[in-house]
């Protein structure tokens, strides 16, 4: 119909420190949801991404590039994406006229990597705020490596992070524990897996630490980053092997939740057939929003 509104479009912001695992994570996310019709676009945001091994909708490459700035403004890797994102904040007008076209596809963002970008630098939170005036309605992913687990000081690190990230970039938030399949190889746990993805009663992550002679001299600020962490009582996670379709599943079912999408009868005959190959049993999700 002429002068229509175009529809809402849905997506994921992919985020998260060096290593966690996004880029794999956009290569193994966007094959599930093709397997279930979805039409998906993705998006590369890092300037400094290359070799990428997914097929890419739109490369924030080719417009800006992390090499060109550095020798340009004799900037290090972490002031030369800065200065991309603000760059990239500048020509918002060239991300829609790339976006545009894909008006009806599932966007999944690859973003940059530096924790700054998603605690208090405001580039890339305004890219997101604009995008929503697009009528783009995302859901901000934010992979940890889970062999942080077995580190109770690390843990706390991650938890404070975590609950910096979604304070600002002020989008619907999913945190998740990637590479779930390599955990064993981590080392132990000083818990049971659901004390750290639920973030249980911390104060028995606190009691472990006392045990350590170097974290019992920083009790008190333990104490702090914890109550901070309860305070608030957002932070929990969802622990993903990308390799396993029940664990995307689970990922994309509470992602969906977040930012309202909805899918179709065929859509869910889709997940139930692919589900029971996987299973090797009859599979009814029921629970789907």
């Amino acid at each position: 119909m002429a002068g229509a509104a175009p529809a809402t479009a849905f997506g994921q912001a992919v985020i998260g420190p060096p290593g966690s695992g996004k880029t794999t994570y956009c290569l193994g996310m966007s094959e599930f949801l093709r397997a279930l019709g979805r039409r998906v676009a993705v998006v590369n945001l890092d300037p400094a991404n290359e070799g990428l091994p997914y097929e890419c909708a739109v490369d924030v490459g080719e417009l800006v590039g992390l090499g060109d700035v550095m020798d340009a403004l004799r900037l290090g890797p972490n002031g030369g994406l800065l200065y991309c994102m603000e760059y990239l904040e500048a020509n918002l007008d060239w991300l829609r006229t790339k976006l545009e076209p894909l008006r009806g596809h599932y966007f999944l963002f690859d973003c940059p990597g530096q924790v700054e970008l998603c605690t208090h630098h405001a580039a890339l939170r305004n890219i997101f705020s604009q995008m929503a005036q697009w009528d783009l309605r995302l859901t901000a992913v934010h992979l940890v490596d889970s062999h942080y687990c077995t580190d109770p000081g690390k843990f706390i690190s991650v938890l404070c992070t975590s609950l910096a990230t979604m304070l600002h970039v002020e989008l619907p938030h999913v945190n998740l524990l990637s590479k779930m399949d390599l955990i064993e190889h981590y080392g132990k746990l000083a818990f049971n897996l659901d004390y750290y993805t639920e973030v249980l009663d911390l104060s028995y992550l606190l009691e472990h630490l006392a045990s350590d002679p170097f974290f019992s001299h920083y009790r008190q600020l333990n104490e702090k980053l914890v109550q901070l962490v309860e305070d608030y009582s957002l932070v929990s996670f969802i622990p993903l092997n990308i390799q396993d379709k029940d664990s995307i599943q689970r990922v994309l079912q509470a992602v969906d939740k977040a930012n309202g999408y909805c899918f179709g009868v065929q859509e869910q005959r889709s997940l139930e057939a692919m589900m029971s190959a996987a299973m090797g049993a009859d599979f009814h999700f029921s629970s789907y929003p």
